[in-house]
């Protein structure tokens, strides 16, 4: 019981630092670049906020049941449905398997059977650290099976992804840069123009071993 208590006050104190640090991180560039950032945050925060909110009650799921499928906390859970934390990509992707929906539904607005997507219009989502951006390239609702986003890694850097629900696949097009793709404990180096396809239902990690920002195209395919 104690070690189980532990555990959870872990899990917690992550998830509070993980929060703090995104937010230090938003307001430093929300400052830095006139508050268009800020504008962002806030309108994710809004929509995952809302999108949580609803997707959880029509499941009849109370926060402890999310909490336990996600391995989110419980407090974590109501910081974001509340309106009073943006979560990061990592925190979005335990969360949308929580509740078995694609993690486009996590963060975007229904919209009507034609729709177009601006580049200004789009919300970037980065990780903890600043150095993975992904960008979605098609609106929310365009398929609930296929999912498309443009990946910016860091030079140097890589970004360790949780195991998405089960049956999703992931083809990485590599546009430039270079790229290692680490999954099944084997890794693959990719160069521009290369692409790889892999089970993403297990722990993956994308890594940009060359010295300058790497861009990918990442499209996200959920079994039917």
């Amino acid at each position: 019981m104690a070690a189980r208590k532990g555990q959870a006050t872990a899990r917690r104190d992550s998830e509070t630092t993980e929060s703090a640090i995104a937010e230090k991180g938003r307001k430093a560039r929300a400052k830095g670049a006139g508050g268009g950032d800020d504008i962002g945050a806030a309108e994710l925060g809004r929509r995952v906020a809302d999108n949580l909110r609803a997707k959880r009650k029509a499941r009849g799921m109370s926060l402890d049941d999310l909490a336990a499928s996600s391995g989110v906390s419980r407090a974590a859970l109501s910081q974001i449905e509340t309106y009073k934390s943006t979560p990061t990509i990592g925190l979005l992707w335990k969360i949308a398997v929580g509740l078995g929906v694609p993690f486009a539904e996590l963060v975007g607005e229904s919209r009507g059977k034609v729709s177009v997507l601006r580049r200004t219009d789009s919300t970037i989502l980065r990780s903890l650290d600043g150095k993975l951006e992904s960008r979605p390239l098609a609106p929310v609702g365009t398929t609930p099976l296929v999912e498309l986003y443009e990946l910016r890694l860091a030079p140097r850097s890589g970004h360790a992804a949780e195991a998405h629900a089960r049956g999703t696949h992931e083809v990485l097009v590599v546009l430039t840069g270079a790229a290692r793709l680490h999954v099944d404990g084997e890794a693959h180096d990719l160069a521009p123009g290369d692409s790889i396809c892999f089970p993403a239902d297990r722990p993956h990690i994308y890594e940009n071993p060359g010295g300058s920002e790497a861009r990918y195209l990442n499209l996200v395919a959920y079994e039917r």
